[in-house]
């Protein structure tokens, strides 16, 4: 199975990554706040100290925060993920955030050598609990 780093998990994000981890994936998740992820950590995810050590060696690294500002700290900030995610590696914000700012995380990314995928998600915390979600990915043709 895959090991993936995994930031935000409120009520869309908390929901979505509870599915990864039931299909037998490896977590190492990060969220503000701790206490938010107490049932993904009681299901088997491993907490880490911020968003750059959850991407620390993982296969994706996957993001659901709150607003675009969130996911431009998540990724560029001080302890930001593109600080440690490794080549190879494929990130995904499931964010519904701006064009414009995917486009330069993906530039940056790519520098790196880490594939990168904007993929907002429609159908609310109902579908993330059902998994049920739809998914509009978007991502360079490769």
């Amino acid at each position: 199975m895959s090991n993936i780093g995994w930031i935000g998990t409120g009520v869309m994000g908390g929901s979505m990554a509870g599915h990864l981890i039931k299909a037998g994936h490896h977590l190492a998740i990060f969220t503000r706040t701790e206490s938010k992820a107490k049932e993904l950590i009681d299901a088997g995810a491993r907490w880490v100290g911020s968003a750059q050590e959850a991407a620390k060696n993982q296969d994706f690294v996957c993001i659901m925060v709150g607003y675009p500002r969130d996911v431009r700290q998540v990724v560029f900030g001080k302890e930001g993920v593109i600080n440690t995610i490794k080549p190879g590696s494929i990130f995904v914000d499931f964010t519904t955030s701006e064009p414009s700012l995917a486009m330069e995380i993906a530039e940056a990314l790519k520098k790196r050598e880490v594939f990168s995928l904007d993929a907002p998600v429609s159908g609310g915390d109902v579908g993330a609990r059902n998994a049920t979600l739809s998914i509009m990915i978007g991502g360079d043709e490769e």
